[in-house]
């Protein structure tokens, strides 16, 4: 298993409508075309020997890497040093724009910078998962790929009459093509991969991936140039930006989780999931970050996304699923691929995702808070979204105090979360807000004592009193890290006596050196082997408590340590495992939403005092 990189040794790249990773190594080892969530072409992190994969690198001597992003950009660098020469590939991927395509397109340029290097291609697709068989035609000018799903070109560059690539320097191997090159200084060189190419295997000239090259450099310079924030963190917090565009598929404006499937929660574990689809509620945290930042247009287009959610649930059943695919299609039926091995032998290999049959009852209520920061931003609904609004209020009315499967989609059963009760609080607390500051027809005696209830129970039931806190469930004593949102959505004062002891108890048994575990499974069986590592999003959470609370010196102090955990690349997993590596699918849309919204709150209260929070959006940042 030492063959596999670390998970965290991967940049991101894309075009808007799918993802590649590329490892420190020169290798792309996870690529699905034509969408986030289509059959992979390259998934060499979960399996090295069947998943395929696209490798560029120096042979004939040693060398060491290095990686970064161009500035601004979300185009990777990957740098060989060595004795002889300095070699690097350039990858990248031009924008595919908004309108759903076959057509992807990576690039790979490769230059030497100092001395002279040789450069060794190997490209090796595995289709469908590596269940597909392909047709393989190699000719000196590149391959074509040939499967019963997909059609995919690799062309070679060189400028005309100059072979940098002799004709017996390119071989067909068992499972693709292998390219053998020799550059000097000054030498440019590389491929474009093309999935469902429009013509045949070409040569590409050097000029042509100079502009491929500046137009991805300029679209992303330009888009990341309409940031408003100034603040303190800044270059984390536009690279969390950047990378949450990266997830963000163009044609609908919805945000996957993660670009992958399968990476562990721990490592040789089963907890391995499919995170390459539309979650509503990260989805809906998601608004507060781009409204944040000045993203007006992204934040306006998830909410046409999740406006249609909640038409259709309303025309439907009534209730929302808690997630979807990309284009809004509720069918994500969960498969297990037994032919492949897993991350370092990580298994059962998951795509699909049972839990979107779960009812979760917490969506409610961040779909509610997104529905209402937008309107409150001048995104403002139509008569016809304030309806279906109301069918979902109604709905929740009549279903919010029944046990539900809670936020982290544990599989131990249903109980009675507070977290869900919480978040159904805000759903109510919203539409009523909603409702009265437009004028807008509701039945707000209903929806008033629905509020009213579940605050209530909370406070007399939510509370254990041994504990002195705020607690998982209603039968439990154990502790929640998603209950540090109780005063960031405004439900608690953050001095409130019974919030000040729930975070010392919170202090006391899931931090550890400013990093938090969600909830400790032991004391509280989700229905899984194993165990699992602290949750990213909860330490900024945790940020965002412990500063209304008053402790802004430790606040700070939590997020610097929190940056250091990030990789090389300033990108996060879902998780941290205990030894400081990153776990779980990668990168994470939770942990850079969190990240953003942490910092710009902290930077707030660092330069206004801890507390109150929420006008953070209606001040201009560039002058914080």
């Amino acid at each position: 298993m030492n063959n596999y990189p670390e998970i965290d040794d991967h940049a991101l790249i894309g075009d808007l409508q799918t993802a590649a990773l590329v490892a420190t190594d020169g290798t792309i080892d996870w690529f699905c075309a034509p969408r986030f969530d289509s059959p992979s072409i390259f998934a060499a992190l979960l399996d090295r020997d069947r998943g395929g994969s696209f490798r560029i690198a120096p042979v004939g001597t040693d060398y060491v890497t290095r990686q970064l992003y161009l500035p601004g950009t979300p185009i990777v660098v990957t740098r060989f040093l060595s004795a002889d020469g300095v070699g690097e590939v350039i990858d990248f991927a031009p924008i595919a724009g908004e309108t759903a395509t076959d057509r992807h397109r990576l690039v790979r340029m490769v230059q030497v910078v100092r001395g002279q290097m040789r450069f060794r291609l190997d490209c090796e697709p595995r289709f469908n998962y590596g269940r597909d068989t392909a047709q393989i035609e190699v000719t000196p000018d590149g391959a074509v790929f040939r499967s019963p799903t997909m059609t995919m070109n690799v062309c070679a560059s060189r400028r005309p009459n100059h072979r940098l690539v002799r004709e017996e320097d390119v071989r067909r191997t068992e499972q693709g093509m292998q390219l053998v090159a020799d550059l000097a200084a000054g030498d440019v060189g590389g491929v474009v991969l093309e999935t469902s190419p429009t013509e045949p295997v070409r040569v590409v000239q050097p000029h042509e991936l100079r502009t491929l090259f500046e137009q991805t450099r300029d679209f992303w310079r330009s888009w990341i140039s309409q940031s408003r924030y100034r603040g303190r963190w800044r270059e984390m917090v536009e690279r969390s930006a950047m990378t949450l565009k990266l997830m963000t598929y163009a044609p609908t404006g919805a945000l996957v989780a993660a670009p992958t499937a399968g990476l562990p929660e721990q490592v040789g574990g089963e907890r391995n999931w499919d995170y390459r689809f539309t979650w509503v509620r990260d989805a809906s945290f998601s608004v507060y970050a781009l409204l944040g930042l000045g993203f007006t247009s992204e934040a306006q287009a998830f909410m046409k996304w999740l406006g249609d959610r909640v038409r259709n649930a309303t025309e439907d059943s009534g209730a929302l699923q808690i997630m979807y695919r990309i284009d809004g299609s509720p069918h994500l039926e969960e498969e297990v691929l037994d032919h492949l091995e897993g991350y370092k032998g990580s298994s059962p290999v998951r795509i699909g995702n049972a839990a979107a049959d779960q009812l979760q009852l917490d969506i409610y209520g961040e779909a509610l808070d997104s529905l209402y920061l937008a309107d409150t931003h001048d995104l403002r609904m139509s008569h016809k979204a304030w309806r279906h609004t109301t069918g979902l209020v109604e709905w929740l009315c009549d279903h919010w105090d029944r046990p539900d499967d809670g936020i982290w989609e544990t599989r131990g059963g249903r109980q009675n979360f507070v977290y869900g009760r919480l978040m159904s609080w805000v759903a109510f607390d919203r539409a009523i807000r909603l409702a009265q500051s437009r004028g807008r027809p509701a039945n707000l005696g209903r929806w008033t004592e629905m509020r009213d209830r579940i605050y209530d129970q909370i406070m007399n039931q939510g509370f254990h009193s041994k504990r002195e806190a705020f607690v998982q469930h209603y039968t439990t004593d154990v502790l929640d890290a998603s209950l540090l949102s109780m005063p960031l959505v405004g439900f608690i004062a953050p001095t409130d006596p019974m919030w000040q002891s729930t975070l010392r108890a919170i202090d006391d048994e899931l931090v550890s050196d400013s990093l938090v575990y969600r909830y400790d499974p032991v004391a509280s069986p989700d229905g899984l082997r194993g165990s699992e590592g602290t949750f990213t999003i909860c330490t900024f959470w945790y940020v965002d408590a412990l500063a209304r609370s008053g402790r802004l010196e430790d606040a700070r102090l939590t997020f610097e340590k929190m940056l250091t955990y990030s990789n090389h690349l300033g990108l996060y997993s879902e998780e941290i495992a205990p030894t400081g590596e990153q776990i779980g699918n990668f990168p994470q849309a939770f942990s850079h939403l969190a990240l953003i919204t942490a910092a710009m709150n902290l930077n707030y209260q660092l330069d206004h005092g801890p507390g109150y929070v929420e006008p953070v959006l209606g001040h201009g940042l560039a002058t914080h």
